[in-house]
């Protein structure tokens, strides 16, 4: 199941670059306008992080109802609980990622919909200026 997990930091570290780019000031304007052209093209595939996230979520789900459960201390060894202890940190970062995971993606979406709307206002404030 690591793989997932490296998979998922990844979508959501390339994700995090993307807002970046998206946020670059006016004076890049050509480095810009390629990342929004490139972004664009990658928001439909990137959609796919929201079932993964959710398949994630439903394995975090299923670890922690099928964990072994000490009853008093005495039924737990050491090991054991320092094994529990340590699942439980895995679980708890592993939900914070697909958290910024999914946060990302929505952020991403929102700026590529600002971003578009912007450019067809300064279109339309164009074919004004042309007209006049």
């Amino acid at each position: 199941m690591a793989l997932e997990w490296v998979v998922l930091s990844y979508v959501a570290a390339a994700e995090a670059t993307m807002v970046l780019l998206l946020t670059l000031p006016a004076g890049l304007n050509p480095l810009r306008k390629g990342a929004i052209s490139v972004i664009q093209n990658l928001l439909k595939p990137f959609l796919t992080v929201v079932p993964f996230c959710l398949f994630l979520l439903l394995d975090i789900y299923w670890k922690y109802e099928t964990r072994p459960k000490c009853k008093s201390v005495d039924s737990c060894t050491p090991s054991e609980l320092m094994r529990h202890q340590k699942s439980s940190f895995k679980s708890q970062r592993n939900g914070l990622l697909i958290a910024v995971a999914l946060m990302l993606y929505w952020m991403l979406y929102a700026m590529m919909r600002l971003v578009a709307r912007a450019e067809q206002l300064n279109d339309r404030v164009e074919k004004l200026k042309n007209r006049e």
